[in-house]
């Protein structure tokens, strides 16, 4: 692993506040040493009501329950949602539910957001951004959505679906914007939203 602290300027340890694994090897790739910690927060509660606003919500309250333990930490937080004409696509609650949701995506575009929250420990403040990837699906067939399904697979991604998956990458015929966004972490914006930010370091 190649890391890049004079680019990034990123003295200070860093706090990924996500779960997920997706995101874990996308950061990876950008060369950052951090640490990982889970951010519990009700992902369904939001004011918003637009699509960009809703992911940059949930990034921020993400990054903020995380500082509130680690104030002298820079956190990086990230929410990723997908909507079909309008329509959020949540993660499937059972196979009945993912079923439902990948009969919807077939031969339709669909959006794909992810908002990202950056705490910078010495302003003390909270730096916000998104992402959006159109994504369209090609026409799918009953038993391939089946097949997908009983892998699990879909069981743990906002629309039912992971684009870096074996079978879930056949789905797609297409996608315009950020591939890494639809993983679940735009890279290139992240990288210019630290290096907007400046010295990270602290004192």
């Amino acid at each position: 692993m190649i890391y890049l602290p004079n680019l990034l300027n990123i003295k200070n340890e860093v706090i990924l506040a996500s779960a997920s694994p997706r995101r874990r090897l996308l950061l990876n790739l950008l060369g950052i040493k951090f640490t990982t910690e889970i951010a519990n927060i009700n992902e369904d509660d939001f004011v918003s009501n637009e699509p960009e606003k809703i992911v940059m919500e949930l990034a921020r309250k993400k990054a903020m329950e995380i500082s509130k333990k680690f104030s002298d930490k820079t956190i990086i937080a990230a929410d990723t949602l997908v909507f079909l004409k309008g329509e959020l696509l949540t993660k499937p609650i059972d196979k009945i539910d993912a079923y439902s949701i990948l009969m919807k995506l077939s031969d339709n575009t669909h959006q794909v957001y992810t908002g990202i929250a950056i705490y910078d420990p010495n302003s003390l403040d909270y730096t916000l951004d998104f992402e959006k990837t159109d994504v369209t699906f090609r026409q799918l067939e009953e038993n391939e959505v089946l097949a997908y399904i009983d892998t699990g697979s879909p069981m743990d991604k906002a629309g039912a679906y992971g684009i870096q998956d074996d079978f879930g990458a056949v789905f797609v015929s297409k996608i315009n914007g950020c591939y890494y966004n639809v993983v679940g972490l735009p890279l290139t914006k992240l990288y210019m939203m630290l290096k907007k930010i400046g010295n990270l370091a602290t004192n």
